[in-house]
């Protein structure tokens, strides 16, 4: 009997579809059994990987932790166990840049079995009568319609502080605004800034203090949350079984009216290169990353399937209100993080720096602008500098 321990990140969809997957292989293949271990959604994008690779032989991964970990070995590259047919199949169907995002000098580091970006969200019931906005200043223009107690929802704890200004700064400035010696420019991160101070007074007060699945559950439960302009897409809550009122989810708002470079998200499978069982690994993550699987009981159990197949099937589509349907285009044109060495560090620390601004300007209405870029710019070239006097 073989077994292989895996670890997925803890909530339905990283980690029933896993479970389910892993059940069917084992009745494929009787002598294989794989177990599932889980970390918080937190730990999921800034727990190091190294740790992880020496006790596990598959790993679900954020692409911006690929170029770390081709450079300290810990991955099997699956471009030597998997046929070329196969991985063309996955790069010809791959949701926007989800396949590309696990390439690495020349390599292929996972498969895309779960595509996502920022994308918008609504109560479509209590959204009657009003058009989902297309730009920001729409966005706006939406939070001073809203009366009583409705508000605009934004998952703004440290994380996704960080991931929505990449958003905007990615949609102000080009995918390539990033520079990767500097930072971030003055200009482009100074207008995306003062876009978030700009609406900060209108959100809801949960705002500062959410994640994704934190927003969407308190706007399945209440009618507080009308909209939400940015947030990483949760087909969970668009499905004709969710919990709660349903929502809808469309493409984001933005500067140019075309829902361009949200930031990518998803998640890769990965195999520990210090796995004793890698070729059964990397063939397991090939069965989960089919277009057959993905097609059927990954999305069944839960999951957010990362081939097109998945995206396009009306079955699935008709089960989530259209989610995949109606994201689609975000997805295409989303923007991939750098994935240098030390921009995985740079996005977790980043993020405190932007919420605790955030935090004094929601209670003081002062914005922090250009103190708050710079410190954001200060702390990626210390990283960077710190890095090469380390190789």
């Amino acid at each position: 009997m073989i077994t292989l321990k895996g670890m997925t990140w803890d909530h339905e969809r990283g980690f029933s579809p896993l479970v389910m997957a892993s059940e069917e292989f084992s009745k494929k293949y009787p002598g294989i059994n794989i177990t599932w271990d889980r970390r918080s959604l937190k730990d999921f994008g800034d727990y190091p990987l190294d740790l992880l690779a020496s006790k596990y032989d598959l790993l679900l991964i954020d692409h911006p932790h690929i170029g770390i970990s081709a450079a300290q070995g810990i991955l099997a590259p699956l471009d030597e166990w998997l046929s070329g047919d196969y991985l063309m199949d996955q790069w010809k169907n791959s949701v926007g840049p989800s396949y590309r995002s696990y390439q690495w000098g020349g390599r292929q580091w996972a498969l895309a079995v779960d595509a996502a970006a920022q994308v918008a969200s609504c109560r479509p019931d209590l959204m009657v009568g009003r058009e989902m906005p297309s730009t920001w200043v729409e966005v706006r223009e939406l939070t001073e319609e809203l009366t009583g107690n409705q508000k605009i929802g934004w998952p703004l704890c440290p994380t996704d502080a960080m991931c929505s200004f990449l958003s905007l700064c990615a949609n102000i400035g080009g995918k390539s605004f990033f520079d990767e010696e500097e930072g971030i420019p003055k200009s482009t991160g100074e207008a995306a800034l003062a876009l978030m101070f700009w609406l900060l007074p209108h959100l809801h007060e949960a705002s500062l203090a959410s994640n994704p699945i934190q927003m969407y559950d308190l706007m399945a439960a209440g009618d507080e949350i009308v909209y939400v302009p940015l947030a990483f897409g949760y087909s969970n809550y668009s499905r004709a079984a969710s919990h709660g009122h349903r929502l809808h989810f469309t493409d984001i708002p933005s500067m140019t009216r075309k829902p361009e470079h949200a930031l990518l998200g998803g998640v890769g499978i990965a195999v520990s290169s210090k796995s004793d069982h890698i070729p059964v690994a990397a063939e397991f993550a090939e069965y989960v990353a089919s277009p057959e699987i993905q097609s059927s009981l990954y999305y069944e159990a839960g999951g957010q399937p990362g081939h097109s197949a998945a995206w396009m099937d009306e079955k699935i589509n008709k089960d989530s209100g259209d989610f995949f349907f109606s994201t689609r285009e975000t997805l295409e044109f989303s923007y991939m993080r750098p994935r240098n060495q030390v921009f995985p560090a740079y996005q977790e620390e980043a993020g405190v720096i932007l919420h605790r601004a955030l935090s004094r300007a929601y209670k003081d209405r002062t914005q922090y602008v250009p103190e708050t870029l710079e410190e954001m710019n200060q702390l990626y070239r210390y990283l960077k500098n710190n890095n090469q006097e380390n190789l």
